[in-house]
């Protein structure tokens, strides 16, 4: 398709959505549900019509680097994890992350919500959030059943997996054999268990929230038709900083075609840019720890010390098993040849194992028995996965790998400016692992798992673990996990939400920036607190319950 110059936009809208990720997208479309509001939602990086987006496995091009759908941003040196830096892929596409991702449906635990009602976000409890959770969900498995844990007519299709890879089977097993039970629906009543993740797809294709809420809407360019002419999505917008009268949030700068631009929001402004972007935009725009904004040569607007504090991220690490297998995804001549057949399959049937997520199969288990609830997610990839200390994907051949995350992690990190220049990246610093009982809590898992990698029905199949060495001693396994964890790209918690007694909160509980007007952040910046699972389906429904609010602030 022949692109064109992008035309003019227009200055002025009822809201202005800065960002279309996941939440953005949500909170977009709902809002344009009124056809009396016009709505324009801003991204800066392009369209999400491309083949690696839509063929579930393209996520292994898209995700592993830099690139015209990828931020891909890197933390600062860390000093836990033998001075490496964290890779943290970000969506830079309509969609948002949810363009990258696994596509893995979980919405964390219900006490993890219940923890923030407790902490004061009044009327964030699990039973506030769970018909916003049903609202974006269509979940054929229930298509027909009146379910209380899922929806089956929202735009977020949710499916069990097309083509289940074999070796997932052998993976429940050998748990079964390790004493584990098999839970078949993990954001049912009980998350604890291992099972089969369902996943954001529709017919053999990844369902982004780009598909569930703007495509059927207009963008600048007519691309997208649905009728919807009140949706605007503005493709390649950099949102710059933000425009005050006052104490008023009225609008943004943004630059597009390099040529910078103001846009107006008659009733609201909606902060949707991501954990690392959304107070990196409020930074710029003189909203933050004061000492900081004066560094930057900012003006101070608001000093609002929690902006950019409380980053959170699930800390995990992989075990990866060498097992020749054309089943197994690898970078062989054997296994390229599986893949034209399966790329034939794709084509005519949209099944195989071009519909794969990589992650099908997992598990969420407590460290100690003594715990309310499930604090490891153990993940069973159909491929070999690490950092780059474990060698080329080419010598790496075939296997199967094992990811330990540890779901709530203490340690607390950071984001922040190195420019107030909006196109430069953030300074991100996670401090993975600054708390002693993430690594004590990792360990526990890595041993969780590698009890169940030992039983008859993974170990029989043969294959040779990687790293084995480093399981000898004590000494080795923790050199283990400080030369190879990372993070699981599940940042929350920069914007968090909380009371007026919170000294750190950035918005309160309806979302709205603290100390200014017409601003409102909707993303997972503004979770308090990590949930126990993927951030993804979480994200939709702060997105879907922040057009409630925002619509209810308007009558």
């Amino acid at each position: 398709m022949t692109r064109s110059a992008s035309p003019p936009l227009s200055g002025e809208y009822d809201y202005l959505v800065i960002g279309a990720g996941s939440a953005g997208c949500a909170v977009a479309g709902r809002l344009s549900d009124d056809p009396t509001v016009s709505v324009a939602v801003l991204e800066n990086g392009g369209p999400d019509d491309h083949y690696l987006i839509w063929t579930p496995v393209g996520l292994a091009k898209t995700v592993v680097k830099p690139g015209p759908y990828n931020y891909g941003y890197y933390t600062e040196p860390q000093p836990a994890l033998d001075g490496r830096r964290s890779y943290q892929p970000r969506g830079r596409v309509l969609g948002g992350s949810s363009s990258l991702n696994g596509m893995v449906y979980i919405r964390g635990h219900r006490k993890d919500y219940d923890d923030w009602a407790a902490q004061g976000c009044t009327g964030w409890s699990y039973d506030d959030v769970l018909p916003y959770f049903r609202r974006s969900e269509n979940n054929t498995r229930f298509a027909g059943t009146a379910n209380p844990w899922h929806g089956t007519d929202g735009p977020l299709y949710v499916n069990d997996l097309r083509s289940p890879n074999p070796f997932c089977q052998y993976f429940l097993q050998a748990a079964q054999q390790a004493g584990h039970t098999l839970n078949d629906d993990f954001n049912g009543a009980e998350q604890e268990g291992f099972g089969y993740y369902q996943v954001t797809q529709h017919n053999g294709e990844r369902w982004n929230a780009a598909r569930a809420y703007l495509h059927r809407g207009k963008t600048v360019d007519g691309r997208y038709n649905g009728g919807r002419h009140n949706l605007h999505v503005l493709t390649g917008t950099q949102a710059l900083r933000l425009v005050f009268e006052g104490r008023r949030a009225v609008g943004v700068v943004v630059s597009r075609d390099g040529v910078e631009q103001t846009l107006r929001a008659r009733r609201e402004v909606i902060v949707s840019g991501g954990v690392f972007n959304s107070p990196q935009l409020l930074l710029a725009s003189g909203i933050g720890p004061a000492k900081h904004l004066q560094e930057m040569g900012i003006e101070v607007r608001h000093d609002l010390p929690g902006v950019g504090e409380n980053l959170q991220d699930h800390l995990d690490i992989v075990i990866n098993t060498q097992l020749d297998s054309t089943d197994l995804f690898g970078a062989t001549l054997r296994g390229g040849l599986r893949l034209l057949k399966e790329i034939r399959r794709y084509r005519r049937q949209r099944a195989g194992m071009l519909t794969s997520n990589f992650v099908e199969a997992g598990a969420f288990v407590k460290s100690r028995p003594e715990l309310d609830r499930p604090d490891l997610n153990l993940v069973f990839t159909v491929a070999l996965i690490g950092n780059r200390n474990m060698g080329s994907r080419r010598k790496l051949g075939h296997g199967y790998s094992g990811h330990i995350c540890v779901l709530r992690p203490e340690s607390r990190g950071v984001v922040r400016l190195r420019s107030p220049d909006m196109r430069e990246a953030p300074l991100i610093d996670t401090r993975l692992m600054s708390a002693p009982r993430d690594m004590e809590t990792l360990i526990a898992g890595i041993r969780i798992m590698r009890d169940v990698m030992n039983q008859p029905a993974m170990k029989d199949l043969g294959g040779r673990e990687m790293k084995s060495e480093s399981f000898v001693s004590e000494e080795s396994l923790r050199a283990f996990v400080r030369g190879h964890a990372d993070c699981l790209y599940h940042p929350v918690g920069t914007c968090r939400m909380g009371p007026p007694s919170d000294p750190l909160a950035v918005v309160d509980n309806e979302l709205r920036v603290r100390g200014v007007e017409g601003l409102r952040v909707v993303d997972c910046s503004i979770m308090p607190t990590l949930i126990g699972g993927n951030t993804n389906a979480p994200a939709m429904m702060i997105g879907e319950k922040a057009a409630d609010m925002i619509r209810a602030a308007a009558r």
